[in-house]
């Protein structure tokens, strides 16, 4: 008699375990969940259900059914028939043709067909958080159908278990997306400080520098040209400096864009902002987790800063490529550098700590390169496929 872990239904959560642990974003979670229910229990169609407020679905997940599909069925459905008895009553459902259940309401035209039916709740301390649907359990070739329902008792088991660590893993992502959320209402508020701190102080020279060339038109008007090459130079300072805080300031287009995308256009944007060339460049990326894409995002931002702001760099190259065991984000400029054995007084200056911080929360790790003179080298890898 082989052990638990040898048992296919066991071993196939076991891997659905791993796969939603391995997540931090809240989408791939759900994603990662409602996928791992359809191969655990070996369904056609499976989806997961958030519910909201007000009586409807928050976000609703599918797995089996086609981009196409999906946009044809229209709205997201509502909280009734068999998906508010899971919702509301926190009960499983095992059901041999759905479509014959009282509780039915039908579906739009463009709906797959469905007939046996699966569901749970995913329930933590009582609270629903969301329910699993699967329909039309995949049967051998050659295997007829027959008057009972494809799932079996064992599938409702396991899909319990996978519900009861579903729960833990969507609780664990809320927790990871809150505080996030948190180290971003931070970040703002550096980068307001920052933008006090640099642009505030350029106006205020600005104007002292105006009052003065004012007076000197008339009495000095050699002192007075200079006074006004001065306020187009402190001028130029505070619009780049704007501008960069801007760029920084101005939501991620992550998830519609991607992270190529989005840093791409923030190169454009920083090299017509800026007297520097800033390039960009990619090669064999994928879609990575969302917690990777936004600390790889933030950690090239911090870097181009620097090298724009504080380095005085004339060029600036950001690169993302695939590696053997992850990806790669490399930040090289030609600016003033530093000796890194000062990293610890520059550090805080330069956002360092923070970087690193970002790089060791998705599992990856930053290495720095930097020579008086002779530029910085910033690489930060992140593991994955």
């Amino acid at each position: 008699m082989g052990s638990p872990e040898s048992h296919p239904g066991i071993a196939a959560v076991s891997a659905a375990l791993l796969a939603m642990n391995r997540q931090l974003a809240v989408r791939d979670v759900l994603q990662t969940i409602v996928a791992s229910a359809r191969t655990v229990v070996d369904a056609e169609y499976a989806a997961l259900g958030v519910p909201d407020d007000h009586g409807g679905f928050a976000q609703f997940v599918v797995d089996g059914v086609s981009e196409e599909q999906w946009k044809a069925i229209g709205p997201l459905p509502r909280q009734h028939g068999i998906l508010a008895a899971m919702l509301h009553d926190a009960t499983p459902q095992r059901l041999a043709d759905v479509r014959q259940d009282p509780r039915f309401q039908g579906w739009p035209e463009a709906h797959p067909e469905m007939a046996d039916f699966l569901g749970t709740p995913i329930a933590d301390d009582g609270e629903v958080l969301g329910a699993l649907f699967l329909a039309n359990k995949r049967r051998p070739p050659g295997q007829p159908a027959t008057d009972g329902c494809g799932f079996t008792s064992e599938d409702e088991q396991l899909l319990r278990l996978l519900a009861q660590h579903a729960a833990i893993a969507l609780t664990n992502a809320r927790l990871y997306e809150r505080s996030r959320e948190l180290t971003i209402a931070e970040e703002r508020a550096r980068i307001g400080h920052e933008l006090h701190d640099a642009v505030a102080q350029k106006l205020f020279s600005l104007r002292l520098t105006a009052q003065a060339a004012t007076k000197l038109v008339d009495r000095d008007p050699r002192r007075a040209k200079h006074e006004l090459r001065e306020i187009a130079r402190l001028s130029a300072e505070a619009a780049d400096e704007l501008r960069a805080a801007v760029v920084e300031l101005r939501p991620a287009a992550l998830d519609d864009d991607g992270l190529v995308a989005t840093l791409s256009a923030q190169a454009q944007v920083l090299d017509r902002a800026h007297s520097a060339r800033v390039t960009f460049s990619a090669a064999g990326i994928r879609a990575l987790p969302a917690a990777q894409e936004e600390a790889l995002l933030r950690v090239a931002q911090e870097a181009m800063h620097n090298a724009l702001r504080h380095a005085e760099a004339s060029r600036l190259a950001v690169t993302l490529v695939r590696t053997e065991n992850g990806n790669r984000l490399r930040i090289a400029d030609d600016g003033r550098g530093f000796d890194p054995s000062t990293v610890r007084r520059a550090g805080r200056h330069l956002g360092l700590a923070s970087m690193r911080d970002r790089a060791a929360g998705v599992g990856g790790r930053l290495t720095i390169q930097s020579v008086p003179g002779e530029g910085t080298t910033i690489d930060m890898e992140v593991p994955g496929g």
